[in-house]
């Protein structure tokens, strides 16, 4: 019988992994971790975000520049079928209000659990603590482990290692110099859905008062580095230096690289996005009487809390005491961004085995038999299901072209 070894226990390793077991080859499934699956654990705390339920065009643009790449690997295992795939292990799902998908209970556990069940009475062996370190000379792979180094040799191999992000979790990015001295083209990890740090960092007062509350319903414009207009709606939170939250990590690979070709970047923060520059103008124009400057804000235009904190820390004393120049300020006040924060804080991150180093069948054209999946793979999305999802269709893909190796070569 076949055996084909799978490197790396998340969700695009497990997939590969029942690929190949469903096609009847023996899997052994290694990873460094004492346990499986630590990151999607993880990521489902606050509830597990599987995939999204929009139209696939609009799912598909979401990947970005490697929209094409993904592509292939969305069609043969698109979000529709990934419910079904849950479905099956006894885990139902529901469609949030922003078009998200849920399991019904909101954890991830229950379906990893179900999922590694079915896996090891389908003949899958699990390895943990079994960090991978590349191959030796007669090309066995090699494994440190707690009694020593592990030699294993298999007729096809799937690394799913995971990207850089997370590194207590295992996704530490040690692989990249043992494909790389193997001639693999590798582009650098980088952090993606990150936050990002601002000029100078806050003052003590925003900081130790206001870190970690969120600036709700508001908008972020800037102009990326190709000069292409960037505005989106939503919700972002202070951090004890910058800015983070849900709209800053989806605006994140363009800031980032906006940031890297300049140094900085000015976005424009609109803190009363539902009204015109007018409007604003007319509230806070308003006469206020005997009301400070903050019971004029928040009656008039909104402006309460955290907001109003930020306007005090950006503006000088003498814009806020202009009408006119707050209502600008209200409307685009501008915050200058240094840099994102490292990639180990990052919730996942850009980089990896470029798409040009392997073939249709995610095997790499440098090393037969070798195939690579998940977030190891250079591409990057936002949040809201769509990191998931590729990275369970990328684990199929690898799955079924290690299949199809491991028997051609037995």
């Amino acid at each position: 019988m076949p055996t084909v070894a799978v490197i790396g226990g998340g969700p695009a390793g497990l997939m590969a992994a029942e690929m190949l077991a469903q096609g009847g080859v023996q899997v052994d499934l290694y990873d460094a971790m004492p346990s499986l699956g630590r990151k999607f654990l993880l990521a489902g705390v606050g509830g597990m975000n599987i995939t999204h339920s929009e139209p696939f065009d609009v799912f598909l643009s979401r990947y970005g520049a490697r929209a094409a790449a993904i592509k292939p690997l969305l069609q043969g295992f698109p979000p529709d079928s990934l419910r079904e795939w849950i479905h099956g292990l006894g885990v139902e799902t529901f469609v949030g209000s922003s078009g998200r998908v849920f399991p019904r209970d909101m954890k991830a556990a229950p379906l990893l659990r179900a999922w590694l069940h079915r896996l090891r009475e389908s003949g899958v062996r699990f390895h943990v603590r079994h960090r991978w370190q590349g191959w030796d000379k007669p090309g066995a792979l090699r494994f440190s482990t707690l009694e020593g180094e592990r030699l294993v040799q298999a007729d096809a191999v799937v690394l799913a290692l995971g990207g850089g992000s997370w590194a207590k979790l295992g996704s530490d990015g040690a692989w990249m110099p043992l494909l790389a001295q193997r001639g693999v083209g590798v582009a650098p990890l980088l952090p993606s859905n990150c936050g990002f740090d601002v000029a100078g960092g806050w003052s003590e007062h925003l900081r130790s008062r206001f870190a970690g509350q969120p600036l709700k319903t508001v908008a972020l414009r800037f102009t990326a580095a190709a000069g292409q207009p960037h505005e989106r709606r939503g919700e972002l939170m202070l951090s004890d230096g910058g800015i983070e939250g849900s709209l800053v990590y989806a605006l994140s690979a363009p800031l980032r690289d906006a940031i890297a070709v300049q140094g900085a970047l000015t976005v424009q923060l609109d803190l009363a996005p539902d009204k015109t520059l007018a409007q604003v103008v007319a509230e806070v124009a308003h006469p206020r009487g005997a009301r400070s400057l903050s019971s004029h804000l928040q009656s008039r235009a909104g402006i309460r809390g955290v907001k109003m904190a930020l306007l005090r820390e950006i503006l000088a004393e003498a814009q806020l005491n202009d009408p006119a120049a707050l209502a600008r300020a209200i409307k685009s006040l501008p915050l200058t961004l240094v840099a994102p924060r490292p990639l180990d804080e990052a919730i996942s991150s850009a980089g990896g085995v470029r798409f040009e180093a392997l073939d249709n069948r995610l095997m790499l054209r440098a090393l037969p038999g070798v195939f690579c999946a998940g977030e190891m793979l250079d591409w990057e999305a936002p949040t809201g299901g769509y990191l998931l999802t590729a990275c369970f269709a990328s684990g199929r893909a690898a799955g079924m072209g290690a299949l199809e190796f491991a028997r051609a070569a037995s």
